[in-house]
């Protein structure tokens, strides 16, 4: 019998860097995600790379990438990077950035925020969202206007995901006070470029674009924490709305104050903020990137606009029914973040010796995990690069097998999966819907004309998307 030979880090191959800096130079921040999938490409699935003087393992194996996601938070955590971060810059820390015991307890109090029943609950006030984002376009449509598409996006995702989230309306599509969204969209760009920073320049002195991040930062902690009081003010009046809660907010609080419980205050603040951050660039960008690849593929195009147009034809009228009946919908959004994944890498932190595949792996060890590798490649897909949403579909000529299936990761894998995607993929199936169903797309473009470059600024941004719609015409309705 055979013993498998195990591989150090230092045994793989990988890009020749340079002394004390390793490959630091050989990345852009923008495109670091562009970068590393490179290399993937040129060395294989496991390979090493040197950022600075830190050494590390990168994982492009969409199997063994799943099994360490899975052995958290244990035998893995997230970067630490992140959350020290998030604590420099004075912002509450949430599920996304605990570990351990701590994620444990958080994590069972947002599960319970986020199951289906308060999320169909909260359908109506769903529906009232996407009603404005229509209006809102139809106002564009009328004066022949371009629709800045993130932009947009950004404050249908964020209006739905506050009023989910705290019972609030804040309107951001119709009144244009977009103060939570202007300080928001601040927070993971600078979060991203801190942390990938060589030099920690803002602990020493700050420029403009520092002050303006703290200003931001204090903003909306102090609008989060009166948003708490006035949910801690609900239940005091109404004790009924802890077992039956009409947003996350109460039901975050309710879950906080059990006996046992673990989970302070803050935690529930820095949870609110998680979901908004979280719930407005993934789902913006999904959809914006969506819209690019069905306006490049007009028989796709042709197709989920028939289905909405069968099935859920009048957005006032939109049922939970509906939504769930839109399949191949729901296959443009599984074909989307397949090819556009808004996080397509993971970087991780082994908290034990460990191995990931034949390779050791000692504790305390940066392991970065590419997420967009198998998912654009052949065996697991067949014409990996194409725009094909059909073969996501139970009754595909060719289905694709559940191996396929696992090699794309759009919200992870393991017990820290996505919490949010059932919320993120409602919100996406109902905007998409209300445009098909309303609206001709005539144009998705960018300034220069050619497709929008990937831009990674935590999450993967397209860059310069806009968006010229004209009224579905009255034969049609």
């Amino acid at each position: 019998m055979t013993t498998a030979t195990v591989r150090q880090i230092t045994d793989l191959p990988g890009p020749k860097g340079w002394p004390l800096f390793g490959n630091t130079f050989q990345i852009k921040p923008s495109k670091i995600h562009q970068n590393v999938e490179a290399w993937a490409r040129q060395f294989g699935p496991l390979f090493q790379m040197q950022l600075g003087r830190r050494r590390m393992l990168v994982v492009a194996d969409h199997e063994l990438l799943a099994a360490a996601m899975k052995d958290r938070p244990d035998g893995f955590r997230r970067s630490p990077l992140t959350a020290q971060v998030g604590s420099e810059m004075g912002l509450p820390s949430g599920v996304f950035s605990a570990e351990g015991e701590d994620w444990r307890r958080q994590r069972r109090m947002v599960m319970a925020s986020f199951a289906p029943g308060h999320v169909r609950a909260y359908f109506p006030s769903l529906v009232k969202v996407t009603l404005r984002l229509q209006g809102r376009w139809q106002k564009a449509a009328a004066a022949h206007s371009s629709i800045n598409l993130q932009a947009d996006l950004m404050r249908f995702t964020v209006d739905a995901i506050a009023g989910l989230a705290f019972g609030k309306d804040v309107n951001t599509l119709e009144s244009g006070e977009d103060v939570i969204q202007r300080h928001l969209d601040k927070l993971l760009p600078n979060i991203f470029g801190r942390s990938l920073a060589l030099v920690p320049y803002w602990r020493w002195f700050k420029l403009k674009k520092d002050r303006e991040l703290d200003a931001s930062v204090a903003v909306i902690t102090s609008t989060l924490r009166a948003y708490v009081a006035q949910g801690r003010e609900r239940l005091a009046q109404d004790p009924s709305l802890r077992e039956q809660p009409r947003n996350l907010l109460e039901a975050m609080l309710a879950a906080a104050d059990l006996p046992d419980s673990g989970v302070t205050e803050q935690q529930v603040v820095g949870n609110v903020l998680t979901m908004l951050v979280a719930g407005e660039d993934t789902t913006a960008n999904t959809l914006a990137w969506m819209l690019h690849l069905l306006k490049q593929n007009p028989a796709a195009l042709q197709r989920v606009r028939q289905e909405v147009r069968t099935l859920a034809p009048d957005p006032a009228l939109f049922t939970m029914d509906m939504m769930d009946s839109l399949e191949f919908l729901e296959a443009c959004c599984s074909e989307t973040m397949r090819l556009k994944p808004v996080a397509p890498f993971i970087p991780m932190l082994s908290l034990r010796d460990t191995q990931v595949g034949d390779v050791a792996v000692p504790k305390d060890t940066m392991v970065w995990g590419v997420l967009r590798h198998h998912s654009v490649s052949e065996p697991f897909f067949t014409d990996p690069g194409a725009f094909k949403p059909e073969r996501w579909l139970a009754n595909a000529p060719e289905p694709l097998s559940t191996t396929a299936k696992r090699a794309a990761l759009p919200f992870g894998s393991g017990p820290r999966m996505c919490p949010g995607r059932y919320l993120a993929l409602l919100e996406m199936k109902m905007a998409m819907a209300m445009l098909l169903a309303s609206f001709e797309i005539e144009s998705v473009t960018t300034p220069d004309g050619l497709a929008p470059a990937e831009l990674m600024a935590f999450t993967m941004n397209p860059v310069g998307l806009s968006m010229r719609l004209s009224k579905r015409s009255l034969a049609e309705i």
